[in-house]
């Protein structure tokens, strides 16, 4: 359990920029938790950004957080917590969120009922819902089964948390579902988070199977592809990368889902798209971030 906080006000887009970089961070210390959440509805650019330890912060923990973000860091306090649940504590800060259909919230909140309904605990810092790209691309895949999308084999590529698979699984129930990611601490993450929202795991339809692998290079996505649904929800740079790969692994006609990519990025991931056989069907922007529905031409 942490023993110590830092903590400093700083606005939304640099609070989303330090926790990316915190996820492509190649040397990160577990121990160091971060999170970031807005912390006055009336002032929705204003966001809290935290790092949680175990011990009293030290010099390379200070440096490790202060090279989160560009140009000069904001300035930091630092305070001994008590003696309480430090999570139950940072959950009561985190707002639920609604996207599309869905309502995701840790579980200091209550479920809406009239809502598809996801709880993630606040202490997981990305891939809870409440980051730009999260919450877009569960608004995309609400749309997309509204529009009549239909898909019986889905890969959420750079899962994170689980919560794009667990909604998808929802809006497609009967689907092979396959969650990848390349960080191993993931895989315990989405177990605990199945086992709080009810999703069952393996390998028959309706269940989720998880593997850890970088991209598509793993037997059981080889072995699962084509897919009907791709999400990916990672970064620009990987996207593009990866356009050819996801390519052979899609069907004919069949859907990607990309995020990740801020707007001014999103020239180069759909130039990269284009020509790996896909097509624009639906675009979102919300802040910075673009989130796309690319499809896949059929052959011929």
């Amino acid at each position: 359990m942490p023993d110590w906080k830092l903590s400093a006000e700083v606005p939304r887009e640099t609070a989303e920029a330090a926790l990316l970089a915190q996820e492509l961070a190649p040397d990160w210390d577990p121990e160091l938790v971060v999170s970031a959440c807005e912390f006055d509805p009336e002032r929705p650019d204003d966001w809290l950004f935290e790092a949680w330890l175990p011990r009293k912060p030290n010099k390379t923990d200070q440096d490790a957080i202060k090279k989160l973000f560009a140009g000069t860091p904001p300035e930091f306090v630092s305070e001994k917590l008590p003696d309480s649940d430090w999570v139950v504590e940072s959950q009561k800060r985190v707002q639920p969120i609604r996207a599309g259909r869905f309502h995701v919230h840790t579980p200091d909140y209550p479920q809406a009922p009239e809502l598809i309904n996801f709880v993630i605990p606040a202490s997981q810092a990305f891939g809870t819902g409440h980051h730009e790209t999260t919450a877009g691309c569960l608004a995309m895949l609400d749309l997309m089964r509204r529009e009549g999308t239909v898909a019986r084999d889905i890969a959420d590529i750079g899962t994170g948390t689980g919560l794009l698979a667990f909604a998808a699984m929802h809006l497609w129930s009967r689907g092979f579902a396959t969650a990848s990611d390349n960080d191993p601490v993931c895989l315990p993450v989405v177990v605990e988070n199945a086992r709080l929202n009810d999703v069952p795991l393996g390998g028959r339809r309706g269940e989720l199977a998880m593997v850890v692998a970088e991209g598509m290079d793993h037997p059981l996505l080889q072995a699962r592809s084509p897919f009907d649904l791709l999400i990916a929800n990672i970064l620009a740079r990987p996207l593009i990368d990866l356009a050819r790969d996801f390519a052979d692994a899609v069907a004919p006609g069949g859907h990607v889902v990309l995020s990740g990519l801020l707007e001014t990025q999103e020239p180069d991931v759909r130039r990269a798209y284009r020509r790996a056989g896909f097509r624009l069907a639906r675009r979102h922007v919300r802040g910075d971030w673009s989130i796309l529905w690319l499809r896949k031409r059929h052959r011929g």
